[in-house]
């Protein structure tokens, strides 16, 4: 009988079974599985807080992959564990930490270690951003050794517990709790309350805002987070015993507070005190507070500062540097953020108070956001502008020592992210960001398409909306993940990013269709002659309101009200004034404003209304004749809506330069470009026919201080209401090349607010 147990097919059979022994672990080569761990607590520096880091570590897993991770003092050789220590002498930079995986003896030891309270929470952040994970499933890289810390020593945001928050108002402790743990995982370490609440301004407060004051500072110490207040000073120190009621008010409050790092006064925006009576009042202030927190800090910003109240305040610290002082705040309406940290003395820190929250009426408002937008969307949407905020916090950090936020509701959460991570590596990759972001709160499988949709939402809003593929196509995507998704479907930051696609959608639609009635509407009226002035009107009227009474993409809209719905369920977002009892039309009330005329019908009505009153036809035919060609003034001759997102000549590009009117509660009747406007624009023309004289003509308000390729130019007409204009002959001999720039030079207006300075709206290029 032949042997068949030849010794070459044993070495095979055992190889093939050899394979197959290691096979599930190969399928996972480079990843460790988590699913049996044991949390050990190493060390007595702060046993209380490393008891509550391990808690925090064993209960975000457990929310996530639905594993239970012991918590014991003690490692076994048998078991993969993580080792949380504090240690003061190890050579960790503060709020730093050593995140380290390793194998011993077949298992994998996670350390993760720290040399003061907050590095340990900070290195458990990162370990959970980092974790691969599903419900039933946790996996990390098998070899991990990073050091890191923070660059910026305040790294935190603003949580108004307010009637004019747009959902925090609706919060319980427990949401606080949940958030702010959120927030340190990322790298926040600062929050900023405001009290002082009248309780009865809002319906969905749960506690009462004097108590949600004192839960806020007990969160902050649970986690060893900076409690900070926002507390303006009365509003008239000049007011006979405005002075002492103002201390009186605020030490009350000391008291109360279990815990209080920081106290920032705004110098303005509220209030309009002199800095001769402001500094007084806080070093009062002050004593009071280092009363009852020696160790908190008082601030002050110069919001609303003219140059003779900055150069008090400076001169002031220069003759008698307080040392009760901390620091000064650079928020909107201060002055350069340069300078300011130019002029403040070394001794004192210098905060950034971004505003992160706001896309339009505000600091940043969205670059040539398109109008339609701006009308519907509003001032506080879900605005996740990754790429726009980091440029915006590495350009302006570097002359502070970090940032706390302005924000005003949960919009912004992607934004709070962000600013947390790049305060903490300025250099930060702003995709692995949101990735991160995405793998910590939707799960690993779903971590880089949501990353990808997330900075898709932001490109949604790059250009004009008609035209813009991209909307159509981040809708596409993000219709995919939410039927491949389910269990996000109660995920409020899902829900709010989910939203946000079909209700861009769903406005580019609407926008397509309302300006083809437009265009429709004007080419009756060209027909006005023959078919006489007033039918002219009814026709075109009749036409353009047909958006009245037919609509379209119905369906997007009613996935937007789902998931409105389903938003202030989940964390009482507030996105009406009559459905969600919202504080305000500016707070987040996009479904109030989903169906704001895109075209200009309110305003057409309006017009024609005034037209059909003038005494003869040919004055109706003139008018007429000129709503028709408004923005089409003929061959050769240009017109621009300085801030659309289509303008053709405009190049001014400055962050603060574009805004948005508001008037009549957001609801304007006034024609759609001269809602929008820039305080100083700026244009170029390379095409003009230099042996042609023009005529330059200016809607806005106000002032126009207007250049023409630097030379100052007379008017022959100077109207400065809305919807008035302003005329400059412009002569051929400054055109000898056939270009021109247009300048407008900023009148003196810094005394007063924002709001009533002079803006431009509407530029014209008329060749005569």
């Amino acid at each position: 009988m032949k042997n068949i147990f030849k010794p070459e097919k044993i070495y095979l059979l055992f190889f093939i079974l050899l394979v197959l022994f290691f096979l599930p672990k190969c399928q996972n080569s480079g990843k460790i599985n988590l699913e049996n761990v044991t949390i050990i607590i190493n060390g007595n520096e702060y046993p209380d807080y490393q008891k509550t880091v391990s808690e925090v570590l064993a209960e975000e897993v457990k929310k996530r992959t639905g594993f239970n991770w012991a918590v014991s003092s003690e490692t076994s050789a048998n078991e993969n564990s993580i080792t949380l220590s504090i240690d003061k002498s190890l050579l960790i930079k503060p709020e730093g930490y050593n995140l380290k995986i390793e194998q011993y003896k077949g298992k994998y030891k996670i350390e993760i270690n720290s040399s003061d309270k907050r590095g340990l929470l900070y290195g458990v952040g990162k370990f959970l951003r980092m974790l691969e994970w599903e419900k039933g499933f946790a996996h990390i890289p098998n070899t991990v050794d990073l050091n890191s810390s923070p660059k910026y020593a305040l790294r935190g945001h603003q949580f108004g517990y307010r009637n004019t928050a747009n959902s925090w108002d609706a919060w319980t402790v427990k949401q606080f709790d949940e958030h702010f743990r959120e927030q340190m995982l990322f790298g926040a370490n600062s929050f900023e309350n405001i009290p002082f609440q009248d309780p009865s301004e809002s319906i969905h407060f749960k506690v009462l805002p004097k108590e949600m004051e004192v839960h806020l500072s007990n969160i902050c110490d649970k986690y060893d987070a900076d409690y900070w207040v926002w507390t303006p000073a009365p509003h008239d120190l000049s007011i006979k015993n405005a002075h002492q009621e103002g201390l009186d008010q605020q030490e009350a409050f000391f008291a109360s507070c279990p815990r209080l790092d920081g106290v920032f006064v705004p110098g303005g925006d509220p209030g309009d005190n002199h800095p001769s009576v402001l500094m007084p009042y806080l070093k009062d202030l002050s004593g009071i507070l280092h009363k009852y927190h020696p160790d908190a800090g008082l601030w002050v910003s110069l919001q609303g500062f003219e140059k003779e109240k900055v150069d008090y305040f400076f001169n002031y610290l220069e003759d008698n540097n307080p040392n009760w002082l901390k620091g000064l705040v650079y928020g909107p309406s201060s002055p350069p953020i340069d300078l300011e940290r130019k002029r403040l003395p070394d001794n004192y820190m210098h905060r950034f108070y971004p505003d992160i929250t706001h896309t339009i009426r505000c600091s940043y408002p969205v670059e040539r956001w398109d109008q339609a937008f701006a009308l519907t969307l509003g001032r506080e949407a879900c605005n996740p502008q990754p790429l726009y905020y980091t440029r915006i916090h590495n350009r302006n950090a570097i002359y502070t020592d970090g940032f706390i936020s302005y924000s005003d509701g949960t919009h912004d959460d992607v934004n709070k992210v962000v600013w947390s991570q790049l305060g903490w590596d300025p250099k930060s990759d702003v995709r692995n960001i949101v990735v991160e972001y995405c793998r910590f709160f939707f799960g690993s499988n779903i971590a880089e398409e949501a990353a990808d949709g997330i900075l898709a939402l932001e490109q949604n809003w790059v250009g004009p909306v008609i035209g813009n593929k991209v909307i159509g196509e981040t809708l596409t995507l993000w219709k995919k993940m939410e039927a491949e998704n389910p269990q996000l479907a109660n995920n409020w930051r899902w829900q709010q990013l989910v939203m946000r696609a079909y209700y861009d959608a769903y406005i580019q639609d609407r926008l397509s269709y309302e300006k083809g009635l437009e265009t429709e509407a004007y080419k009756i009226l060209a027909n006005a002659k023959n078919i006489g002035a007033d039918e002219a009107m009814k026709e075109a009227l009749w036409l353009v309101q047909k958006a009245d009474r037919e609509f379209v993409s119905q369906d997007l809209k009613q996935k937007v009200f789902q998931y409105a719905e389903d938003l202030f369920q989940s964390v009482g977002a507030q996105t009406s004034v009559a459905k969600y009892n919202a504080s305000g039309a500016e707070r987040g009330a996009i479904l109030d404003f989903i169906d704001h005329p895109l075209n200009n019908r309110w305003w057409l009505e309006d017009e024609f209304t005034k037209i059909s009153q003038l005494k003869t036809e040919e004055e109706k035919l003139t008018k007429l004749e000129f709503i028709r060609t408004y923005e089409n003034p003929g061959p050769g001759s240009f017109y621009d809506n300085i801030s659309s997102a289509d303008a053709r000549h405009v190049i001014s590009e400055t962050d603060d330069a574009i805004d948005y009117l508001w008037e009549n509660n957001g609801f304007s009747r006034k024609r759609l470009s001269t809602q929008l406007f820039q305080f100083t624009p700026v244009l170029e023309y390379d095409d003009l026919d230099s042996n042609t004289d023009y005529l330059i003509r200016v809607s806005g308000y106000g002032e126009a201080l207007l250049r023409a390729n630097g030379e100052r130019l007379v008017p022959t007409k100077y109207e400065k209401g809305y919807e008035q204009f302003k005329e400059f002959p412009l002569p051929k001999d400054l055109i000898k090349d056939g270009k021109l720039k247009i300048t407008f030079d900023k009148p003196d207006e810094e005394h007063l607010n924002w709001r009533k300075q002079s803006r431009v709206t509407d530029v014209w290029i008329i060749k005569q």
